[in-house]
């Protein structure tokens, strides 16, 4: 597959199909992949909700997606707040009042790697609750209704964590602990980087235990991780200005030539969401971790280990409950 075959007749109709893609609204200076992936969706018919924290920022994406043509698919905005997983949770319960079904659910929203990370008042560094723990209490309230509707006749239900090769840069022993998930490389751009790729990690490990668990409960339901790969988005505008003088200069002048656009940025995305070869070789993409374009892609050490992949999802579980009481 190349750029130029990135169009929605890649995708299966998506009419009748609810949606819901976290952190898809329009930014300050461009749009990003979250967005494009909302426009995928929506040119194929569906239902997209656009879950974000600023109703003028996901009001302004609206309005763009209806001005660059969306045919006849709808978009509405779902109050989200990943800040605080009980906020999240809160969020999916709104949701659960709206609706009967849910189909697609792409978790794309993150903090990006730009320090300094901070720990918050529950003692969780913000970034791994924003990237893991909060879309972990997200995708765990949708659930129930992600499962009935994988029961449906023809349904096509999929689950997809927006994650990032900079979780190749770690390699760790253990989650079993709530320090495991807290833990900071420093601060440094190297630092935050490493920081950043740690929450990405638990992105695809997330993905590998929750595939495993459906599994083993009979849901048909397909779960994948994805990396966009590098993308021109004032996130990584953010990322490119914390680099050392000498990166700056380099990323300035040949940028364009190493960052694509945000919607074939998006595509990969779109392609898990909605692409009928995932669903007609559904034994081979389930878990799987994709990265451009549409390319099935074996991860890190770490992120390929079923030990850590159980302690993250334990611990994660563990850290909600506490918050949850």
């Amino acid at each position: 597959m190349t750029y130029s075959s990135i169009q929605e007749s890649n995708l299966q109709d998506l009419h009748g199909k609810v949606a819901i893609v976290t952190g898809g609204n329009k930014r300050r200076r461009s749009t990003g992949i979250g967005y494009g992936t909302v426009q995928f969706l929506l040119r194929k018919g569906a239902k997209v909700y656009i879950s974000a924290r600023n109703e003028q920022r996901a009001q302004d994406a609206i309005n763009q997606l209806r001005k660059e043509g969306m045919e006849d698919g709808i978009v509405e905005w779902l109050s989200l707040d990943l800040s605080d997983p009980r906020l999240a949770k809160r969020s999916a319960e709104e949701f659960l009042k709206k609706e009967e079904r849910l189909d697609i659910l792409v978790n794309n929203a993150a903090i990006g790697a730009v320090g300094p990370y901070k720990l918050n008042e529950d003692g969780l560094r913000d970034v791994m609750t924003t990237n893991h723990i909060s879309h972990f209490a997200f995708t765990d309230t949708l659930l129930p209704l992600l499962k009935k509707t994988s029961r449906e006749d023809k349904s096509d239900v999929r689950i997809i964590n927006v994650t990032s090769m900079a979780h190749s840069r770690v390699e760790v022993s253990s989650f079993a602990t709530k320090d495991d998930l807290n833990k900071d490389y420093g601060d440094s751009f190297n630092g935050y980087l490493d920081t950043y790729g740690l929450s990405k990690l638990a992105n695809i490990l997330h993905i590998k235990s929750l595939q495993k668990k459906l599994e083993t409960e009979n849901y048909p339901i397909i779960c994948l991780s994805v990396h966009p790969g590098p993308v021109l988005t004032d996130g990584s505008k953010g990322f490119l200005s914390s680099v050392p003088y000498a990166g700056r200069l380099v990323s300035f002048l040949f940028g364009p030539l190493f960052f694509s656009s945000w919607r074939k940025g998006a595509f990969t995305s779109a392609f898990a969401a909605a692409s009928p070869e995932v669903r007609n070789k559904a034994d081979v993409y389930k878990g799987v971790y994709l990265t451009p374009i549409a390319k099935i892609t074996v991860p890190s050490k770490s992120a390929r280990s079923a030990k850590l992949a159980d302690e993250l999802y334990d611990t994660t579980e563990a850290v909600l409950k506490e918050l949850f009481v």
